[in-house]
């Protein structure tokens, strides 16, 4: 790895930089750009604590490569937090350099900090690379439980 990354918990100095990779990132899934929607997005979620925000950044740069937001969920039967990597991100010119490994490390370091019976993600089921890159990782494909969604 040639670039000289650094990840950290993002916080409000970082929103400029973060809502501007949100909104690629909304893009990239194929959602309408809206820089200023996605900016009072993650206003929200940082200032009611409602995620957990990694941002890695390329020092040498000094601007942003990628993200991940987790979300706080709850196990009954186990009585323990569950994150939610919801979201994971990395810039197209630094992919395959190692910045989705140190995003996934710094959120599996804080679900051990935070004594969280694990991290929970989902991905498209035609997002092969994605698979690939969580399956290498050490994440485990569900086949014990169906997952539906209601939409309201």
């Amino acid at each position: 790895m040639s670039e000289s990354f650094n990840v950290k918990q993002a916080t409000m100095e970082n929103l400029n930089e973060l809502a501007a990779m949100f909104n690629e990132y909304r893009a990239h899934y194929e959602q309408e750009s809206d820089l200023e929607g996605a900016r009072q997005f993650l206003i929200d979620r940082l200032e009611h604590k409602e995620s957990v925000i990694f941002l890695i950044t390329d020092m040498e740069k000094d601007s942003g490569v990628g993200f991940t937001q987790l979300y706080p969920s709850f196990s009954s039967l186990s009585m323990k937090r569950i994150w939610i990597l919801n979201d994971l991100y990395v810039r197209k010119e630094y992919r395959k350099k190692g910045a989705a490994k140190l995003l996934l490390d710094a959120a599996r370091s804080f679900a051990v900090q935070t004594k969280a019976k694990g991290l929970e993600l989902s991905t498209g089921v035609d997002n092969h690379i994605a698979q690939k890159l969580y399956e290498q990782y050490g994440f485990v494909k569900d086949t014990d439980f169906f997952h539906y969604f209601l939409k309201v």
